[in-house]
């Protein structure tokens, strides 16, 4: 089968599509054959072993996948053989196909489409716990977003305004911008022209946000800390600006304030019954047409380079998809 292979630490251009076995299912596993995969802005950094979980090499990049499943192993009662299925595999998903544990997989409904099954976990995943389970964000309470023009950015957008919030959109251009307005956000910064703190103290009337969501850190970290209103909640979604901040946890004192860690992939792992719970809840809400995931660029698995390349830059706004089968198309 052919994957996308990490045989040496670094960028994209390290990378290479290759020949590879054919990977064997095992007890409690589930062989996936992919459609789709969806990049995620981890995948930049844990092809340069600068991600939490550093596999070793070689190994294929790619933290999620839809498709049909191929094979399950001993002990597996929840999927069978031609079902279409999404993977939350941590890695693997750059590929025909994947393994991975059953519990990572999760049933679709058939006809859905590929491409939007494989944009939905890891994005919608993490904003949904970040918001509903982490910052327990409540109906007419004041949402900023910062990045809210990539993946999990407008995911958050889409969510806050679903549950109810007032929804500030943080971004670095006009078009960025825009996509957010789409996606539901009421008031907007354009942080490459003006000053954060400044326009949240006058969107709010010095009230300040209830909750920031933050996958950028670096520079935006503590201006969106001071925006805090009294008893408000910091998500710490990642850090796509490059630098982790250090933050000024007297902030957090004088505010009564907190700053919340948002690690998904490991609530997976640790809760999946909620996780499950969590997907099946997004899953109502795309059936109902009520989101509606961005995905602007799609490229053939041959073209994984140019997937990475639009990430790292940080240029993209929604999901980048790799298209590995021809039904990812539909």
């Amino acid at each position: 089968m052919r994957a996308v292979v990490c045989s040496e630490l670094g960028g994209p251009e390290k990378l290479a599509l290759k020949e590879i076995e054919s990977p064997v299912v095992g007890p409690g596993q589930v062989k996936l054959g992919v459609h789709a995969a969806s990049f995620n802005f981890l995948d930049t950094l844990i092809i340069r072993g600068l991600y939490q979980d550093r596999p070793d090499v070689p190994f294929v990049p790619g933290a999620e996948a839809a498709g049909r499943v191929l094979e399950v192993g001993e002990g597996v009662t929840h999927l069978k053989p031609g079902q279409p299925a999404i993977a939350l595999a941590g890695t693997g998903a750059f590929a025909e196909e994947l393994v991975t544990d059953a519990q990572r997989v999760l049933p679709i409904p058939e006809g859905f489409s590929m491409q939007v099954a494989a944009s939905l976990a890891t994005a919608y995943g993490t904003s949904h716990y970040a918001l509903e389970h982490q910052a327990g964000l409540k109906a007419g309470e004041t949402l900023l977003v910062l990045g809210a023009a990539g993946g999990v950015g407008l995911a958050a957008v889409e969510l806050g305004k679903l549950m109810g919030a007032r929804v500030i959109a943080a971004a670095s251009s006009a078009e960025k911008l825009d996509a957010a307005r789409e996606a539901g956000a009421t008031e907007f910064i354009n942080y490459a022209e003006e000053d954060l703190k400044a326009r949240v103290k006058e969107i709010t009337g010095g009230k300040g946000v209830d909750v920031v969501y933050d996958p950028v850190g670096a520079e935006l970290a503590i201006p969106a800390i001071r925006s805090l209103a009294w008893g408000g909640r910091y998500l710490v979604i990642g850090f796509a600006g490059g630098s982790i901040p250090e933050l000024p946890l007297n902030l957090l004192l004088l505010k009564g304030a907190s700053a919340v860690g948002v690690f998904w992939g490991a609530w997976v792992q640790r809760d999946p019954a909620g996780a499950a719970a969590s997907f099946r809840q997004l899953m109502t809400w795309l059936a109902s047409g009520e989101l509606r995931p961005n995905i602007r660029e799609c490229y053939p698995l041959e073209d994984f380079e140019k997937g990475f390349v639009s990430l790292q830059s940080r240029k993209a706004i929604g999901k980048v998809v790799l298209v590995v089968a021809a039904e990812a198309k539909d």
